[in-house]
């Protein structure tokens, strides 16, 4: 009998984990939960953090100095990033369309309105907080952000991976510009590098279905406490809203996505998923496309048949700046917070969201939670309360979980697209996984 292939045991490791959070709920294990099996999913969480940064300036460095041409590098990238763009902006613009035709604020009363701000009063205060320095910035800081002043300080946070990539794409390039003989061992190094860190993330992928059962226990017994009812009349209050902004993902990653992918990417509609679906269940329980990161690289390179070349530069780049599911989120989100304060938007109100989402999903980190924050500021862009923002708060873990999927499934597309007017999109390694 054949071993279970990696995706299916993911899956196995979430279904598992679901049951066991509201049977722990349903009998009084959630302390236990909390403090013996959530552990093991926060584990699993940094081992995929340790090694995204090592990951994204290595194979950055390498991908960019295999070039070896500079012209060769403008072009692909000026493509990543302008189908980037098109595609953030198409996912907000879908976003506007469901809410304003579903209005799922109207299913909102006033009695449960005020019930969710008292109940996530200091988070919403905090968020608030965190969105006004931002704004206070000036309007090229997102460009001196880019700019790190120590790398070393920079490799030490993974929330400014831009300035990391901004390095490795500085050093690449010293390396295609100096004499070839003395950058061939420095290149030599940073693809050995690049072979061990890859055989680091094969290591740690084998306790993926162990770190998704515990991240999704700890999540239900999280939402649920003691009582299992309570986190499944939460869900169908906001189950509406919900519906809405997953509406506008499911479109995204089997609509959108699959469109390009069969177009421009020639891959059939199920070779596609096939090849990206463990990352897209990593995505779904993590939350993170930087952690996704690795695992997004070696489905790409070894299922979709996209060379190491393109995928070091665009993957680790749509992981930063490619946002489509954030930004579509933050479109029906701030619709709907205004439709839930009876406010009517204007076409220049709405247009104002598109932009505002779309150059806010740059600056956006690639963790858990972090488009809460770049909400506020499309809120407070659109003269929508900013209060409103608790009214979302609850479901924002599970829709984090599936805007994280299109996200990624997103910067596989762009990077299929790249490759194949590249000409470097190879035949797939042939797998054995069902």
């Amino acid at each position: 009998m054949n071993k279970l292939a990696l995706h299916w045991l993911i899956l196995i490791g979430m279904a598992l984990g679901i049951l066991w959070g509201m049977f722990a709920s349903s009998v009084g294990l959630v302390e236990f939960t909390t403090d013996w099996i959530r552990p093991f999913g926060t584990i699993f969480i940094n081992l995929l953090k340790l090694i995204a940064v090592p990951l994204v300036l290595v194979s950055l460095v390498t991908g960019v100095s295999s070039l070896s041409d500079i012209s060769k590098l403008s072009r692909i990238g000026s493509k990543t990033v302008g189908v980037y763009l098109s595609t953030t902006v198409i996912a907000v613009v879908l976003g506007l369309l469901l809410v304003n035709v579903f209005q799922p604020g109207n299913a909102f009363s006033a009695e449960k309105r005020e019930e969710f701000k008292k109940q996530f009063a200091a988070t919403t205060t905090q968020r608030s907080s965190d969105a006004a320095t931002v704004k206070q910035q000036g309007p090229l800081q997102p460009l001196i952000d880019i700019v790190p002043s120590n790398i070393f300080g920079a490799l030490t946070d993974n929330g400014r991976m831009l300035q990391i990539i901004f390095f490795a794409l500085l050093f690449g390039i010293a390396l295609i510009l100096i004499a070839p003989e003395k950058a061939a061992p420095v290149i030599s190094f940073f693809d050995g590098v690049n072979l061990a860190i890859l055989k680091v993330v094969d290591i740690i992928m084998k306790m993926a279905p162990y770190g998704v059962f515990a991240l999704l226990a700890g999540l239900v017994v999280e939402f649920a406490g003691d009582d299992p009812a309570s986190a499944i009349e939460l869900l169908l209050v906001l189950g509406y809203y919900c519906i809405v902004v997953l509406i506008g993902l499911a479109f995204m990653v089997f609509v959108t996505y699959p469109i390009l992918a069969t177009t421009i990417g020639k891959i059939k509609y199920g070779d596609f998923f096939k090849g990206l679906f463990p990352a897209q269940m990593l995505a779904f329980s993590t939350s993170s496309s930087a952690a996704t990161l690795p695992v997004t690289m070696e489905r790409c390179e070894k299922n979709l048949g996209i060379s190491r070349e393109i995928t070091s530069f665009v993957l680790p780049l749509g992981a930063t700046i490619n946002m489509d599911g954030t930004s579509l989120y933050q479109a029906v989100a701030a619709v709907f917070i205004a439709q839930a304060y009876g406010i009517d938007l204007t076409l220049g109100d709405q247009i104002g969201i598109v932009l505002t989402a779309t150059l806010a999903s740059i600056g956006t980190a690639a963790v858990p939670g972090a488009g809460v924050v770049m909400l506020v500021i499309v809120l407070q862009q659109a003269g929508i309360p900013i209060e409103g923002i608790a009214l979302i708060l609850a479901p924002d873990r599970i829709l984090d979980m599936c805007r994280t999927v299109v996200n990624i499934t997103g910067d596989a597309t762009v990077s299929m697209m790249v490759a194949r007017t590249e000409g470097e999109l190879q035949t797939p390694v042939p797998t054995n996984e069902v």
